[in-house]
């Protein structure tokens, strides 16, 4: 299996020979053109059908034959006609034939990688979930940046250790051109210091980004974003993992917004006072379930109107299927998955079920597809097959425009054996070329086009909702009264 990717049992990539122009030409083609045209623009396709024709017009075209023949001349336009007949059999099955097989086949994959960095040359590959800030925290124990090399391949650092799988190397080498930088805080710190941390989150991001300017940027905006991608930088943007970072203040939101956040994820794996989690429908969930809002609450749904309002994407991932529901129903813009899969194949409560996968189509949102195993397998072990198998289900229920990618990398201590890190897109997209499902286009659209279509989406909404006043709904108090020793109480 590792030699058909190009990679040995180590881990480590084969230099395979540089493809021949011919070659990646005629992957191009292949890639651009459905599966009944691909024969006719095969090396000498278009003269197989001209023989055909030539044969038809010698053999039938009665008003240029003569009114009488010899029993001599019919037979050697016959044997004519059959020999052009077995002259096209040889030419497909001697040339077409394995060529179509030869751009399948595995001592190709530079040429279809090649491919892949033309497509992404014109598109970027935008990712929806990362948690390298958290797992800076995590690891350092504080968000200091001053000595931290990630301008470096820290794999290969000793010094840092091998749990990280993202830094401006290896982001490189994916030809990642966006990405949204998770602000994860746990949820044991709702109702204590949550809004603290999600603040402490957003300034590592935007630190990150000023410290290596050159490298990547802070984008608020599809526009920005592709400015970004045009310049050649990594276009960053911030996504709040978790509702219970707002504090159950729609002030918060706004101010989170005005930071440059631009999705929020209605729960993490914990209840808010106005949203359920995912882990209401997991028997073997530990996660505190102190409020139960049966999907939303008049609250929550307020939420998601001013996520709306302020042009920010409502990200579903794990939250509940009745507040999945609820949030579709209530949401006018299209919402995403940020890091989910489907559920008909790892029955993983953070997955989506296929009813809200054909109800997505109808919304114009998408999911993008996480590399968790936990998420692909339900298990500790998944393969890039097991990643694909999830886009082309999510293709087939909810459509070609509602899938993406949203790896969690530095978020996930299992990704795919063949994709360790972010350095490995490229290596799952030239897979991709080989399913002629697959055009350009559709990878286009997989990579970055239906994120980059809800976002101008999403902004477009917003502008129509400008005249609308802010949300000023409170959370009734009678739901918090447990927590008042965390507030400070008004006169």
């Amino acid at each position: 299996m590792f030699e058909l990717y190009g990679m040995n049992k180590d881990g480590m990539v084969y230099r395979s020979p540089p493809p021949r122009r011919k070659e990646v030409d005629i992957l191009e083609t292949c890639l651009q053109l459905p599966s009944p045209e691909l024969m006719r623009k095969l090396p000498n396709g278009d003269a197989i059908h001209h023989a055909k024709d030539s044969g038809v017009s010698t053999s039938f075209d009665k008003n240029k034959d003569p009114p009488r023949e010899s029993g001599r001349s019919v037979l050697r336009k016959w044997i004519v006609m059959i020999g052009f007949f077995f002259l096209g059999c040889a030419l497909v099955a001697g040339v077409g034939l394995p060529l179509a097989l030869e751009l399948r086949s595995s001592h190709l994959l530079e040429a279809r990688l090649q491919v892949v960095r033309r497509m992404l040359s014109e598109i970027p590959l935008i990712d929806g979930h990362n948690d390298f800030a958290w797992n800076l925290r995590k690891h350092r124990g504080s968000t200091k940046l001053k000595d931290f090399p990630f301008d470096e391949n820290l794999s290969q650092n000793v010094s840092w250790g091998s749990q990280w799988q993202t830094d401006l190397v290896r982001l490189r080498q994916g030809i990642v051109g966006g990405q949204f930088w998770s602000v994860y805080v746990p949820c044991e710190a709702q109702f204590l210091d949550a809004v603290q941390l999600t603040l402490e989150q957003i300034d590592v991001i935007r630190r990150l980004t000023s410290r290596y300017s050159k490298k990547i940027r802070m984008v608020t905006s599809s526009k920005e974003l592709e400015k970004a991608h045009k310049d050649g930088v990594i276009g960053s943007l911030v996504g709040i993992e978790g509702g219970h970072s707002i504090g159950t203040s729609m002030a918060v939101l706004r101010s989170f917004h005005r930071l440059g956040a631009r999705y929020m994820t209605l729960t993490h794996k914990c209840n808010t006072p106005w949203a359920d989690s995912c882990s209401v429908e997991d028997p073997n969930s530990d996660a505190r379930l102190d409020f139960h809002s049966d999907g939303l609450s008049i609250f929550g749904k307020a939420v998601v109107k001013e996520l709306n309002r302020l042009g920010m994407l409502v990200d579903l991932s794990h939250v509940s299927i009745r507040t999945m529901r609820d949030a579709l129903a209530m949401s006018k813009a299209p919402v995403i998955f940020s890091h989910s899969a489907a559920r008909a194949l790892c029955n993983s409560s953070s997955n989506v079920p296929d009813d809200i996968l054909r109800n997505l189509s109808v919304n114009g949102g998408l999911v993008m597809v996480s590399f968790d195993s936990a998420h692909l397998s339900c298990g500790d072990k998944a393969s890039m097959y097991d990643v694909i198998a999830h886009i082309n289900h999510i293709r087939r229920i909810a459509g070609v425009n509602h899938v993406g990618l949203g790896a969690g990398y530095d978020g996930i201590s299992s990704p795919p054996v063949e994709l360790p890190d972010v350095s490995g897109y490229p290596l799952l997209l030239a897979e991709l070329t080989r399913d002629r499902r697959w055009s350009a286009l559709d990878i286009k659209k997989l990579v970055g086009g239906n994120l980059l279509r809800v976002l101008k989406e999403v902004e477009n909404h917003a502008v129509t909702m400008s005249h609308q006043s802010p949300a000023e709904e409170l959370i009734p108090q009678e739901l918090i009264e447990d927590t008042a020793y965390c507030r400070y109480h008004d006169a």
